[in-house]
């Protein structure tokens, strides 16, 4: 398929993809200084692939409702895709974010792609990949607040979290009530959907923890969570590097094995690259391509 202009300069492109490049390669080297990197990899060579495979399934479920969740605000701003078209859009765009960060990035992609079929103004196309977005991050904070009263010792900083969270899902709501009315009949659906989607990818940790024959301890779940939150910011390839170094420092400060939190971050960025690889499929075949179950605006 061919690739929609981004209006991006393409120095600008390469510049920002080799700084990603530069910054994910700092990380991971800097993680490697302070592992056993034999154990590392022997931990890895020894992981169950039951367990495994049933973590990559609840991955690809979790991503599955969240492709639904999208499609409920493109739905909202009268942009009907039938379900197999949004899913086929949603994995292409997982490819793009993770095999061409330099390119376009799948939020992109979306955007142009629907706005130029459907003639879908791109504000409403925008604000709808955005809010889908925030509902997640908000499903995110909700959890990492859960956990954060059952690892931290520190009361305060729970506190802080369960506060935060709720402050955030609040000024979202505000948000969408005032600026954003086309988005207020789905806010409840989108955000149980966003919670759905962070708790599948949990148990998808607790299932690599059971492949790796690891105890449960909530803290790595807790690391999980922070890290998903780090790895949100556009700094380094689909989050790699930056889940290492969070799960790097937060296994220090709650007295873990780093090399076996290393290895929880680095089993879940394959299980993302394994699900995200089936974009590939779209490349060169149109994802939209079921014209009698797809309408634009009405």
């Amino acid at each position: 398929m061919q690739e929609p202009a981004t209006g991006s300069s393409p120095v600008k492109k390469r510049l920002m993809l080799l700084l990603k490049i530069a910054i994910t390669g700092f990380c991971l080297w800097y993680v490697s200084t302070k592992i056993d990197l034999n154990a590392t990899a022997a931990a890895l060579g020894n992981a169950n692939w039951l367990w495994l495979s049933a973590a990559l399934f609840l991955y690809i479920i979790s991503k599955i409702i969240s492709a639904i969740r999208l499609n409920i605000n493109f739905r909202n701003v009268g942009l009907h895709l039938s379900a197999e078209d949004n899913l086929r859009l949603y994995w292409l765009g997982m490819f793009y974010n993770l095999f061409l960060p330099g390119s376009i990035s799948g939020d992109a992609y979306k955007i142009i792609i629907l706005g130029k079929r459907f003639k879908t103004p791109y504000k409403k196309l925008t604000a709808a990949v955005l809010l889908d977005r925030f509902s997640g991050l908000a499903g995110l904070g909700i959890l990492l607040g859960i956990y954060g009263y059952f690892v931290l010792n520190e009361r305060w900083v729970v506190l802080l979290l369960v506060s935060g969270s709720l402050l955030c899902v609040l000024l979202l709501y505000i948000v969408i009530r005032t600026w954003l009315k086309d988005f207020l009949a789905g806010f409840g659906e989108t955000l149980a959907l966003g919670i759905a989607v962070q708790a599948l990818q949990v148990i998808a940790v607790y299932a690599i923890m059971l492949s790796l024959e690891i105890p449960w301890d909530h803290s790595y779940i807790f690391l999980f969570l922070l890290s998903s939150v780090a790895s949100v910011l556009p700094l380094t390839i689909g989050g790699l590097g930056i889940r290492e170094i969070v799960f790097l420092y937060g296994a220090s400060y709650f007295g873990l094995q780093k090399e076996t939190a290393i290895v929880i971050s680095l089993v879940f960025f394959l299980i993302t690259l394994v699900s995200s690889a089936f974009g590939l499929l779209y490349v060169f075949n149109d994802p939209l391509r079921d014209p009698d179950k797809k309408t634009g605006p009405q």
